[in-house]
Parts: C-alpha cells; structure tokens; sequence
C-alpha cells in the first residue's frame, strides 16, 4: 500500500511540475525540510531555481515516503534472511527487491541532478512500478495470505485436470502483462515529454485521424546532459507522434488483456483464476474510461495522477492472474 502511494505521490509530483521543488538531492537546498531551506542564504547556489515552497513540500513528501519504503524493503529482506531455514518468503525474490529499491533511489537522484532527462524520468515510473508489482508479487506468493498457499493449491490441481489450457491462459497472461509493460513505458515517454495534451481531443487527434507527427525525432532517447527538460524539447510534431502512439498501444493492450482474460474465463474449474480474469477485464475498462475522460475534460489534475494510479491498479490486477496460474 505505501509503495503503491509513493507511485501515485511521484505522478502527482510531475503533474504538478514539482519534480524540481528540490534541485538537489536527498536534501532540499541542503536542509532536510524546505521550511530550512526558507530561511538560509544557502539557497543563492541555486540562482535560477528560487524555492517554491509548494513544489518544493510535494517533492519533499514524495522522498520521505520513498525513503520509508525504502526501509520498509530492508527490514523485509532482513527477515527473509532471518527465517531463511523455514523460507516464508523466496531470498532471490527479497534481494531482487531490494536491488529494485537502491536502484530505483538512484534513478530519484538522477531525475533530479539531470533535470527530468525523459529517458530518467520514464524508467524511474517503470522501477517504481517493478519494485510495486515485486512486493505484489511476494505479498501473493505468502504461504499466510488468502491470495496464498490456500488459493494456488485449487490452481494446482486444476492444474493437472487441464494443463494444456493451463499454460495456454498464463501464456496468454504473460503476453499481456508485457504489452502492458510497453504501454506504461510509452505513458511514462508521453508525460516526460509534456506530449499528453498534444491531442487534445478523442477519439480523434486535432480534429485529424492521423494529424502531421515526426516519429522520427520523437522517440530519440537522448539529448544530452546539461540541459532543462522541465516543459519538454521536442516540437509538436513529435510530440503528436508520442501521443498517437501511446494511444495505439493502448488499443493493442487491450486487446491483449482481453484475450487473455477471456480465454482463462472459458477454462473450467478454477474458480480463482475467474475473479482475477474479471479483476483484469474491471480494471481495464475503468482505466480506458479514466483515460478518455481525461482528454474530454481537459486533462484536470485529479483524473492525470488517477490514470497512474489506474495503471498500477490493473498491473497488480495482471499479476495477480499470473501468480494464480503460475502456480503448481
């Protein structure tokens, strides 16, 4: 739930153009809260970046509770290596997290000393989402929780009556859930690039099918440090192009999650894995309508920081059909 909240909080961040409240890092202007930051001269280093205490309050809340996770993943680890001889939890799957986390703190600080590069700010969205769906993962995965042991054992012997359409489902979940790695990665390129409100209408994309867009430049992954990526480089064109994109991969998500969670709804017997399907199926269509009312209206900030939300929301939901199906 808290690493959930720390995903949604650094959306809110971006959205709110905060995510250089605090031009240094882990600080603010060298102080631990902006309100000593307010009253040092020390900020004069930061000439062109006078503080905001609004923005820089938002990025500070959104380090602190980065910073909790952070903690909260040590202790996890440390008690996997503690009850390594019962193994509640897989060791590999605990470091793996808690690699996620380090790196992921890594990524935090480069976001913010390259100033919100686009390649930076994507794959510090995508770590945060790996360090959620890992923790989702080990949380369905407990031999105590209701999701656990006590579900995938009926997947296992489900399991044996129809292994064939089995693994046909959890392939068919797998394709999905790297469809929606994609999608997520090309909204993350899209908010980074401010390319969110170049069409600025639906189903249509300024009021054209296929408006002028620049593929070429649009998906240049880097441009070079030293450089203020806060309000975007690229020109409309471009800009348009990530968009049109994003909007196509969202068709062949869908169609993907779709096919998958429709195909293990016809499988018989595994009651479980059919509140998952419908789970994956609810969670879609309420982040489809999140992400059409978000153009309709305007794009308001409520509706952009629920479309990551939304996202996350149907990645657990993904996951959690996969696990199920996974199981043996």
């Amino acid at each position: 739930m808290l690493c959930f909240l720390v995903v949604v909080l650094g959306a809110y961040v971006r959205l709110t153009a905060a995510g250089l409240g605090c031009p240094d890092w882990p600080g603010c202007y060298g102080h631990l809260t902006p309100s000593g930051a307010a009253h040092d001269a020390a900020q004069g280093a930061y000439a062109g970046r006078p503080l905001e205490s609004g923005k820089a309050w938002r990025e500070m809340i959104h380090r602190y509770a980065a910073g909790t996770l952070a903690l909260v993943i040590v202790a996890i680890a440390a008690l996997a290596v503690r009850a390594r001889r019962e193994r509640p939890v897989s060791l590999p799957l605990a470091f793996t997290l808690l690699a996620a986390v380090i790196v992921q703190a890594l990524f935090g600080m480069l976001t913010v000393t390259w100033q919100l590069t686009p390649l930076i700010v994507t794959a510090h969205l995508l770590l945060g989402l790996t360090t959620l769906g890992l923790l989702w993962w080990l949380a369905l995965s407990l031999p105590a929780s209701p999701w656990g042991a006590s579900s995938l054992g009926s997947a296992g012997r489900a399991l044996r009556g129809g292994a064939a359409s089995i693994a046909s489902a959890r392939h068919l979940a797998l394709l999905g859930l790297v469809a929606l790695a994609v999608q997520i990665a090309l909204g993350g390129w899209t908010s980074s690039n401010y390319a969110a409100i170049a069409c600025p209408d639906f189903p249509m994309c300024q009021r054209a099918w296929w408006p002028p867009a620049d593929f070429r430049d649009a998906f240049v992954l880097w441009h070079g440090l030293h450089l203020d990526y806060e309000g975007g480089l690229l020109g409309n064109a471009a800009r348009t192009a990530i968009h049109l994109t994003h909007r196509l991969g969202a068709l062949v998500t869908s169609a993907a999650l779709i096919l998958a969670a429709l195909f293990t709804l016809q499988q018989r017997g595994l009651s479980g894995a059919r509140y998952r399907a419908w789970a994956v199926l609810g969670a879609l269509a309420l982040q489809l309508l999140i992400g059409v009312s978000m153009v309709l209206r305007g794009f308001p900030l409520w509706l952009a920081t629920a479309h990551t939300a939304g996202a996350a929301l149907l990645l657990l939901a993904v996951l959690a059909l996969l696990r199920y199906l996974s199981a043996r």
